[in-house]
């Protein structure tokens, strides 16, 4: 849904962009207050004010994600993205298309699943959350780094400058 004549990605797709990007690593980075809440609850254990508070850090953190993954599909759709660079040889672009999607659908289905782990118990939810959905996360943000230095070292494009400043 690009616009012939858009070139960068909006201001507000930029914000959503990076302060997602925070708030996914935070969330990815520092998991174990959750971890240590999850396994204190299946066990019927009782949580300390503390423990609540840290692992509620991390469940307010994925419904953060959640909400501005909503912002960011709503301006995706409304405003478009800028086109693929010429360069990018068309597996490439594939790739590129796939890659988004599966981001598109981990910014929902992470947090969802979290949600129905430590909200209502649910322990496959839990253990996806944590496991595959997790692991594929890291892969695509690391995909996406290597896609993005690809593009400013080999291909001498303008996608980091898009999605930087302008």
């Amino acid at each position: 849904m690009a616009h012939p004549t858009q070139v960068s990605f909006s201001i507000p797709q930029r914000v959503i962009h990076w302060a997602m990007a925070l708030l996914i690593f935070f969330n990815l980075l520092f998991p174990d207050a959750m971890a240590h809440a999850y396994r204190q609850m299946r066990r019927g254990e009782t949580l300390t004010s503390d423990q609540i508070s840290s692992a509620n850090i991390h469940a307010y953190v994925g419904f953060a994600v959640l909400l501005l993954a909503v912002l960011r599909l709503c301006l995706r759709f409304f405003q478009g993205v800028p086109p693929h660079p010429a360069e990018e040889p068309r597996p490439f672009k594939i790739a590129a298309k796939v890659a988004h999607f599966t981001f598109y659908v981990l910014f929902f289905i992470l947090p969802l699943s979290g949600i129905a782990a430590y909200y209502f118990g649910i322990a496959t939810a839990g253990e996806l959350h944590s496991g595959p959905f997790k692991a594929v996360m890291w892969v695509l943000i690391a995909g996406h780094v290597a896609a993005v230095l690809v593009h400013q070292f080999y291909w001498r494009t303008n996608v980091l400058k898009r999605m930087t400043h302008g």
